[in-house]
């Protein structure tokens, strides 16, 4: 199952990265007195004496509308954990231009010094007039739940927690083309995740959403049940949802027979665990750099393997997810992302896959120019259907 491996050197990287990877670009050329007027002063006042009068012209003429903030404290980078937000802004950076590249969004990278909820949520509800969608990125759990909570309450603009719900879309979409594979309903299908962060708790939701109905969510003292003390509240209202077989213990326990390992823990996986699945189990080993389980190892008895990585079968990567879904949600003028609009962004990923579909293609390359386009239609549909326009 091993893919081509890409090398590149140190000497490439940091100069892909000297200056930053964004700039500013005009829309019109500043090479005339009259282009100057009309971009500036005195053209400009006039264009602000209308939306001080009609707030809603900013929409039209300002960036604003179609400006998503991609907004970080820098605690949780992937694979780098709690570097602060200096260190995290390459990263951001790296998010507005995949913005850019597949959805055509242009947007800010915004790293806060705070990890303060209050003041987080607080500064980019100051920030409101300046952009029109919030993609929080690699804000640590449980903090991350609450200041997503907070804003969608805030603001009335799409507000999304890529690490959850970018990374539940793939996830969700992934599973779609991994049960068509081994001939399974979604509903009969026994999941085993194994990590109760951000993304374990949006993957549970969304696979629930589905119309999965036996998930076992684990984290680093076992498997979450109600009977274990000493879950804050996010694991204890997961726990009132999920475990329908009342299972305790740990990843032994949960995964003796179950059909789909979802791993987001960072954790290792023996293959003689993998080997007690229920028979063409689907293996999930998303942790990256390094998988829970080598995908050639799991192959050896998992009918379907999938990883974060790019040098194997099956990415799971959520560029295929966010720029369709902020430029869905943007179109269709939605001030939520609501689950309806991520499910249906996880069926249009599939939707790409179509016929196409095999075990070492459960969903589309990350470069398919195909995917942002159908996600953005489905979320746009979706929003419509939800408000019942």
């Amino acid at each position: 199952m091993t893919g081509s491996h890409i090398v590149v050197s140190d000497e490439e990287i940091f100069a892909a990265h000297v200056g930053g990877k964004l700039s500013v670009a005009l829309n019109a050329p500043l090479d005339t007195e009259r282009a100057l007027s009309l971009a500036y002063t005195p053209g400009v006042a006039q264009v602000s004496r209308a939306i001080a009068a009609d707030h809603t012209l900013a929409a039209r003429y300002t960036w604003a509308n179609r400006m998503v903030a991609v907004v970080s404290d820098g605690s949780a980078v992937l694979g780098l954990g709690d570097i602060g937000p200096a260190a995290a802004l390459p990263v951001m950076e790296g998010k507005s231009a995949l913005f850019k590249a597949f959805a055509d969004l242009d947007s800010i990278p915004i790293v806060l010094d705070t990890k303060d909820p209050d003041e987080i949520v607080e500064t980019l509800v100051r920030l409101r007039p300046t952009f029109g969608a919030v993609n929080l990125e690699d804000i640590s759990a449980p903090r991350c739940f609450e200041i997503e909570r907070r804003l969608v309450e805030a603001l009335d603009c799409p507000v999304m927690h890529d690490d959850q719900h970018g990374t539940a879309i793939v996830v969700l979409a992934a599973l779609l083309g991994a049960a068509r594979v081994v001939d399974r309903d979604m509903a009969s299908l026994r999941v085993v995740v194994s990590g109760a962060g951000a993304a374990g708790v949006a993957c549970a939701n969304i696979l629930m959403a589905a119309g999965v109905g036996d998930i076992t969510l684990l984290d680093s003292q076992g498997i979450v049940h109600k009977g274990r003390e000493n879950l804050n509240s996010y694991k204890t209202e997961m726990a009132e949802r999920t475990n329908p077989r009342g299972l305790t213990g740990g990843i032994a326990e949960a995964l003796a027979g179950a059909d789909v390992f979802l791993g987001l823990s960072a954790g290792v996986v023996p293959a003689d665990l993998i080997a007690s699945m229920a028979p063409d189990s689907i293996v999930f080993a998303l942790s990256n750099p390094d998988p829970e389980i080598h995908p050639d190892e799991a192959s050896r008895y998992a009918a379907v393997v999938a990883t974060g990585r790019s040098d194997f079968p099956n990415q799971i990567n959520n560029v295929l997810a966010f720029p369709g879904v902020f430029r869905g949600a943007l179109d269709a003028g939605a001030r939520r992302i609501t689950e309806q609009m991520k499910v249906a962004a996880a069926q249009a990923i599939f939707s790409v896959v179509g016929d196409d579909v095999a075990a070492d293609r459960i969903v589309p390359s990350v470069l398919d120019p195909r995917v942002a386009p159908a996600v953005a239609r489905a979320v746009a549909s979706a929003s419509d259907n939800a408000s019942g326009g």
